[in-house]
């Protein structure tokens, strides 16, 4: 057996010792770490940090006592003198912000005086900066009041500028520059290609352009609901092609303000088609549908209607539904393609006046037919829902099995307040009426007469005792 020498036995160690030095680039590790170690204790443990970190803490006692006065103050000037929603709705975020303006108004204090007397003043530069971007931040989300965009600016806007007060955002932008999809070349030869920068910028220029979109939006139809020319019809139409048109006005503008060539859309144009005939078909007959009803005036808001089963009164008319009132409360958003293939009945299309049926049948012992139709004519008149004119009329209609009946009509004007209602309170008076002049409203019944039987045809004794 062959000896070994102790420089054999340590070469596969060392060979060991070298592969996972090079996987893990100790070296490398090292030096960043020693660098990091020099770096706080010349930066972060020295005299001038300190002395901005006191000073920092120092500057919350004024901010403190001050803000809250600053606060009273603005509220008290204020108070009466604004009349518009959005400038009340202004000063109340100001002055609900009037602490950290004043803690930012003492950093800025401090920061100049340091800078003056020659002292570095870094951290509370980038106390100052991030201070700045919370105001801002926390001034649109109490000014705009909406959730969603109170998160969007709480997640988005802040991380970026504590990105950029500690200067990181630099690196990050250029590697969502470096990260791009081909999309082919233009008529020049020269390429064209997308970055996650392009995307990310689009999104969040289209976000703003969005909510303005909105807010003009809502101003135009809130004028357009003013101008008492304009049918409801009208209004509705015009409604649903500012929602339209407004979103996709500012995704254009967003493209522009990129930089972003419109033509290279006409790539994905064969797959949108292809997905409107696969799966949006439904989607979009909906909406071409709604387009239709309130172009030739079919249905219009505050329509009674019914459709099937439901009755109701219109509410609204969207660009994929209509939105049906029903008696109970409830809102059925019944889809705008429904109208046309299924048809409707509308109450109230040309006018609002609705005649409403009554039917009943008195005894053949009543003799005085037309009594019994002045007395539900009557009975009919005195309730406070039915029409004088045309007034209400009380004819025979048949005679029935067991009783003469009578068809009771009567006109409404408001078949939106429901019509079973008004149809109880007159068939209650036609019971009053009749009850008082002694006139008997039948039930179903048969007479059997016998005229001959069997005595082979009687039971036994014993089966009729049981």
């Amino acid at each position: 057996m062959a000896d070994t020498t102790p420089e054999q036995d340590a070469a596969p160690d060392s060979q060991t010792d070298s592969l996972l030095e090079e996987v893990l680039e100790v070296d490398e590790i090292a030096n960043y770490s020693a660098r990091i170690w020099d770096w706080i204790q010349t930066d972060l443990l020295s005299i001038d940090v300190g002395i901005q970190l006191g000073l920092i803490f120092a500057a919350l006692i004024p901010a403190a006592v001050f803000g809250p006065r600053i606060q009273k103050h603005i509220r008290r000037v204020v108070e009466g003198r604004l009349k518009t929603p959005f400038g009340i709705r202004l000063v109340n975020s100001a002055s609900e912000l009037a602490t950290p303006i004043a803690l930012y108004v003492t950093l800025a204090v401090v920061r100049i005086v340091l800078g003056s007397a020659g002292r570095p003043s870094e951290l509370i530069g980038a106390a100052v900066a991030l201070l700045t971007a919370w105001i801002v931040v926390r001034l649109v989300t109490l000014i705009i009041q909406s959730e969603f965009w109170s998160r969007v600016a709480f997640f988005i806007a802040w991380p970026i500028a504590a990105l950029d007060v500690f200067g990181a955002l630099g690196p990050i932008v250029e590697q969502m520059r470096e990260l791009a999809i081909p999309l082919g070349e233009n008529s020049d030869g020269e390429p064209i290609d997308i970055s996650l920068l392009d995307v990310v910028r689009t999104l969040f220029y289209f976000l703003i352009l969005f909510w303005a979109a909105n807010f003009i939006n809502r101003l135009l139809q809130q004028r357009i609901l003013g101008i008492e020319d304009l049918s409801p019809s009208l209004k509705a139409m015009i409604g649903k092609i500012l929602n339209v048109v407004m979103p996709v006005v500012a995704l254009l503008i967003a493209f522009q303000i990129v930089g972003f060539n419109l033509a290279t859309l006409a790539v994905f144009s064969g797959a949108v088609g292809l997905g409107i005939g696969l799966g949006l078909q439904r989607v979009v007959s909906n909406f071409v549908a709604g387009f239709t009803l309130l172009a030739d005036r079919s249905i219009k808001p505050n329509d009674v209607i019914e459709i099937e089963d439901t009755f109701g009164w219109v509410t609204s008319m969207q660009a994929r539904y209509v939105a049906l009132r029903t008696r109970d409360g409830t809102e059925h958003l019944i889809p705008n393609d429904r109208f046309i293939t299924e048809g409707v009945i509308n109450w109230s299309r040309s006018d609002r006046n609705v005649r409403l049926h009554a039917p009943f049948g008195v005894t053949y012992a009543t003799k005085d037919l037309r009594r019994v139709q002045a007395l539900a004519t009557e009975a009919a008149s005195v309730v406070d829902r039915v029409v004088a004119d045309p007034k209400p009329v009380c004819n025979v209609v048949e005679f029935g099995d067991s009783s003469i009946n009578f068809d009771l009509r009567f006109w409404i004007t408001d078949p939106q307040n429901g019509m079973a209602n008004v149809r109880s309170e007159v068939y209650i008076g036609v019971w009053e009426a009749l009850a008082e002049n002694n006139i008997e409203i039948p039930f179903p019944q048969r007479d059997l007469h016998i005229r001959s039987w069997s005595r082979d045809a009687a039971p036994p004794a014993g089966d009729a005792q049981c």
